[in-house]
C-alpha cells in the first residue's frame, strides 16, 4: 500500500475517528458465517449524512457483496450521488482493511478524490480512492 499522507479533513461534525466508529458498529451486523471476517463501511456524503454497509456472504462465494459496495448501494438508494469519504474496518481491531479491487473501482466511479479512512495500530490512515486505484477504468475521459 502506498504511503499515506496528511489530508485536510473539512467535516468537523463527522471526524475521521467518528466515521471509523460507525464502521466498527455496523461491522458487527455483517453476515459472515463462512469466513467470520466481518467488515463494516461508513460512507459520508457532501451534506454530512452517513450511509452504512456491511459484508454479506453467500454459500456461493462469488455472490458475496462487500461492505463498501453495500454502503454505495445504500447511498444511491437514498437518491445521493456525492460521496466524499468512506471508513472501512474489518478483521482484527486496529489492522488496516483496505477495499478489494472491485470496491476500489466502484469507489472511483463515484468520486476518485473520495477519502478512504482505515484504522491501524498507531494512527488513522487516509488516502484517496485514486491513490488506491490509480488507473481506474472509466468510460469517460478524466482530466
Amino acid at each position: 500500500m502506498a504511503e499515506a499522507r496528511q489530508f485536510y479533513w473539512p467535516w468537523p461534525n463527522m471526524p475521521a475517528e467518528m466515521l471509523l466508529q460507525r464502521a466498527r458498529t455496523v461491522a458487527e451486523r455483517a453476515y459472515a458465517p463462512y469466513s467470520n471476517f466481518k467488515v463494516g463501511a461508513a460512507l459520508l456524503t457532501a451534506d454530512g449524512s452517513v450511509t452504512l454497509g456491511c459484508n454479506l456472504e453467500n454459500a456461493s462465494y462469488g455472490m458475496t457483496v462487500c461492505a463498501e459496495r453495500n454502503a454505495i448501494a445504500s447511498m444511491v438508494a437514498m437518491g445521493r450521488l456525492d460521496p466524499v469519504a468512506i471508513a472501512v474496518v474489518g478483521g482484527r481491531s486496529g489492522t488496516p482493511c483496505p477495499p478489494c479491487g472491485a470496491c476500489r473501482q466502484v469507489l472511483a466511479e463515484f468520486n476518485p478524490d473520495m477519502l478512504v479512512v482505515l484504522e491501524s495500530p498507531n494512527k488513522i490512515i487516509i488516502m484517496t480512492a485514486n491513490e488506491l486505484l490509480p488507473l481506474s477504468f472509466s468510460l469517460t475521459e478524466r482530466t
